[in-house]
């Protein structure tokens, strides 16, 4: 028990309820990044006046998460607490506004649809923020441990992994018979039941507001982003690889119209999934042997390779393309598992050059680069289809465009593979120069920590670290 203590701040209870949480925010994201341009393609509405709304609400998304980063740095809470304040409100909110977002009426005007999204939208993607920088701003008051920090992040994408699958087989399935809305009120109902033991078991112990700026301006938070190069370099190769993710905006339809059934998506995610429990699992003991940066840039590499392969290789043969696909979530788990890890390392970079503690503007950083990526490759991929002719439908479920019997041509299902195969491998292919030029490694955030909390002085820091900074 006492080896227990030494090892960890935070206790089992806390560390599952921190977990839980992101099972139910990732079926959120995914409803919404995966799930909207699937949804809207069955609203009898333009493809192009689709994605062209899709763009324009993200406007928002550009305002809404360095405003509220900068908010959440700024306010302090008479409870004492940095982050739980937010997450109880937004716990209580993001599935009310989830359903609204999927309950467009089926009578209104084209115009009237799109009006509807669009302040839906906008309605659901300020409070995903409200869900999403402070719980992992929380990471750094809940515990100051690099190797905690770092055990928290790899266990949690093996439960946002979760909930990803939670969602590719649960949504599938019931779109496939059931009034979308329905169908997402169900599930929006059991992803808030997983996110409340976050709210009511988690404590905030490394949060000290008396060490924060009070004098925290606008001005110091540009300066503060400009001294953190890292962060910026690192979020370029992310927003590449995720603005060209446009495989999962399009598999149900990949599914429904090249394997000929939208079920198939479902065997997917399921294969997705077990070689990333796997990967998940491995990653607190591969992360003791490797630094998070060379095992992101490998797999990166791999997962280009076998991009290729799929994609020139085609959907013809199933159990190929199946074998392939199982292969490279291998590569691909690793990739997300490390996606958020590197946030809280930009965190004590940027404390440590800059002065400024400004860990809510770093985190809105990565919480606007999710958002705005998912926004654009679902945008783009709508984008991309009507460029292909794909022909527009009004359908309540899967089961009633099975019965209309509409037949995409053949240019369409060309376009859809090209979507779904080709485009993410051209997002990867970009990321990698952005990789190149990140240079912060494990040991000297680890540094750079005890310098931020008191622990060393900057002096003995830079003689510590293994190059200047």
């Amino acid at each position: 028990m006492n080896n227990h203590k030494s090892q960890y701040m935070t206790t089992s209870k806390e560390r599952f309820s921190y977990w839980t949480y992101f099972v139910g925010q990732n079926i959120y994201y995914n409803i919404t990044a995966v799930y909207i341009s699937t949804y809207l393609a069955m609203q009898g509405i333009s493809l192009a006046k689709v994605s062209l709304v899709l763009l324009i609400v993200k406007i928002w998304d550009a305002i809404n998460d360095p405003i509220f980063g900068y908010i959440f740095d700024k306010v302090k809470f008479k409870s004492g607490q940095k982050s739980l304040p937010w997450l109880r409100i937004a716990t209580a909110l993001i599935p009310v506004v989830t359903i609204i977002l999927f309950a467009i009426p089926s009578g209104m005007s084209e115009t009237g649809k799109l009006i509807w999204f669009g302040v839906a939208y906008v309605l659901w993607d300020t409070v995903y923020t409200l869900t999403d920088v402070p719980a992992y701003a929380m990471l750094n008051t809940m515990t100051d441990s690099l190797p905690e920090r770092n055990t928290l992040l790899s266990v949690n994408r093996v439960f946002s992994g979760g909930g990803v699958v939670l969602y590719g087989v649960a949504v599938p399935m019931l779109v496939a018979r059931m009034n979308a809305t329905a169908a997402i009120a169900i599930v929006s109902v059991f992803s808030a039941i997983t996110m409340i033991p976050l709210c009511l078991n988690c404590k905030e112990r490394n949060y000290k507001p008396e060490e924060e700026d009070e004098n925290f301006s606008p001005r110091q938070m540009f300066r503060y982003l400009g001294k953190n190069k890292y962060l910026l370099t690192y979020y370029a190769g992310y927003m590449a690889t995720d603005a060209l993710k446009t495989a999962n905006a399009v598999l149900l339809f990949v599914s429904f119209y090249l394997f000929n059934s939208v079920e198939f998506s479902v065997v997917l995610n399921l294969l997705n999934m077990v070689p990333g429990v796997f990967a998940a699992m491995a990653m607190p003991f591969l992360l003791k042997k490797f630094d998070k940066m060379k095992m992101l840039f490998s797999c990166n590499i791999i997962n280009i390779v076998l991009g290729l392969a799929i994609y020139f290789l085609g959907y013809g043969n199933r159990t190929l393309f199946l074998v392939l696909t199982c292969i490279r979530t291998v590569p691909m788990s690793v990739v997300g598992i490390l996606a958020f890890m590197f946030t809280p390392d930009c965190a004590e970079y940027g404390q440590y050059k800059s002065g400024i503690n400004a860990k809510g503007i770093t985190f809105a950083i990565q919480t606007f680069s999710v958002k705005i990526t998912g926004a654009v490759s679902s945008a783009l991929a709508l984008f991309l289809l009507g460029l292909f002719q794909w022909i527009t439908v009004e359908a309540e479920s899967f089961e009633e465009l099975a019965a209309m019997n509409i037949q995409q041509s053949t240019g369409a299902l060309n376009g859809l593979w090209i979507v779904y195969a080709l485009v993410p491998v051209i997002g990867m292919i970009i990321s990698t120069f952005f990789y190149l030029a990140y240079k912060l490694n494990d040991k000297d955030v680890q540094i750079m920590a005890k310098c931020n909390s008191g622990e060393i002085t900057r002096e003995e820091a830079e003689k510590l670290l293994s190059r200047k900074y």
